[in-house]
């Protein structure tokens, strides 16, 4: 007896590559929000495609799209549920029209910051009460993308105090736009956000919010507008997840999903620290540029934090004597945990305001 060399090989080689065949049939396109190119396209979602790619060794593929390729700008989830693609990237704040919930988890004012807020997703709970409100949709939930404070707004008007808000054209979305209307009197109107710049820039609105000020850089909204206002207290922080149908989730195997949740963990992580770097070198160049920063007074931010926490108190309300008592839940474990977090987290060193 003797040992087949040669056919040995030959079965390795075919095993090796069915094998390889086998690694990429895991292919999923994933259309987002935003343009091509955006620094929430790469920053976000080029991000977890390379971690996805490197952390499965290349057996699960994310094919990257941007807005409107695959589905329309503000569709994504429905595009997921209903079968267009295998997942999804946007934000909570695009749903909350549909179901308030979501305003918790997309970022509010007199909401957390991000420092306070990612602790909350991924140590405090927050990231399984995501799930839990996705997986009522049929879908699985991966937070991929937590974000740094954003520029109030580029405004064609300056901004000072609330009655500079009385019926102020205003691009907005998600919370803000709701406490704009029934507490200041403002206008607010969504367009996705391809659409932004030329709104701002041809006057069809007076004030856009968009992104921190790394993601608005490169739009050039402070070219359009000559007045920046800052700080974000309408959104103190925002989140992107992708979404997957459940059945496209339950079909992987469980090493998959665990290396695939590993990168949308790494992914957020390194995207916040990105925009923190990025936002300092943004805000140099706008403060040096013909755009003039209004910093708002600390009195009007309260007053603009105040009347937030009013309005999702009271969605929260609305929803639970209406018999879905979820919103409040979470609510309370939210302002729990924020309460928590300013008593106890004096002995951090911050840099700067």
């Amino acid at each position: 007896m003797f040992l087949d060399l040669k056919g040995l090989a030959f079965a390795g080689a075919v095993a090796l590559a069915a094998t390889a065949a086998q690694a990429q049939e895991v292919t999923w396109r994933v259309p987002t929000s935003v343009p091509e190119g955006s620094p929430f396209y790469v920053n976000f979602l080029e991000r977890f495609a390379d971690n996805v790619d490197r952390l499965t060794d290349g057996a699960v593929e994310i094919q990257p799209f941007g807005a409107g390729i695959l589905v329309p700008a503000l569709q994504v989830y429905d595009g997921v549920k209903d079968g267009i693609v295998e997942a999804g990237h946007s934000t909570p704040s695009y749903l909350v029209n549909q179901n308030p919930v979501n305003a918790i988890f997309a970022g509010f004012p007199g909401g957390m910051g991000p420092e306070a807020y990612s602790t909350w997703i991924f140590e405090g709970g927050g990231r399984e009460k995501l799930s839990e409100l996705r997986a009522e949709e049929g879908l699985k939930s991966l937070v991929v993308g937590i974000g740094s404070s954003e520029i109030m707004a580029h405004a064609n008007k300056p901004i000072k105090g609330a009655a500079d808000l009385k019926g102020l054209k205003y691009r907005t979305s998600g919370p803000w736009a709701e406490v704009m209307r029934d507490y200041f009197g403002a206008v607010p109107t969504v367009v996705p956000p391809g659409e932004i710049y030329t709104l701002l820039e041809r006057k069809g609105v007076d004030a856009i919010e968009w992104g921190p000020p790394s993601g608005n850089l490169p739009e050039g909204f402070h070219e359009a507008a000559p007045y920046i206002v800052v700080p974000g207290v309408h959104q103190p922080t925002f989140l992107w997840e992708v979404v997957v149908k459940q059945e496209t989730w339950d079909a992987l195997d469980d090493a998959l999903k665990a290396k695939i949740e590993a990168a949308s963990e790494l992914t957020t992580m390194q995207s916040l620290i990105h925009f923190y770097d990025q936002d300092m070198k943004a805000m140099e160049t706008l403060r040096s540029g013909k755009a003039e920063v209004i910093e708002l007074e600390p009195a009007f931010q309260q007053e603009l934090s105040d009347a937030g926490r009013d309005w999702i108190r009271k969605a929260a309300e609305a929803q639970k004597a209406d018999g879905k008592p979820l919103m409040a839940e979470i609510l309370d474990e939210y302002f729990a945990y924020e309460n928590r977090w300013a008593e106890q987290s004096g002995y951090l060193i911050r840099n700067g305001n």
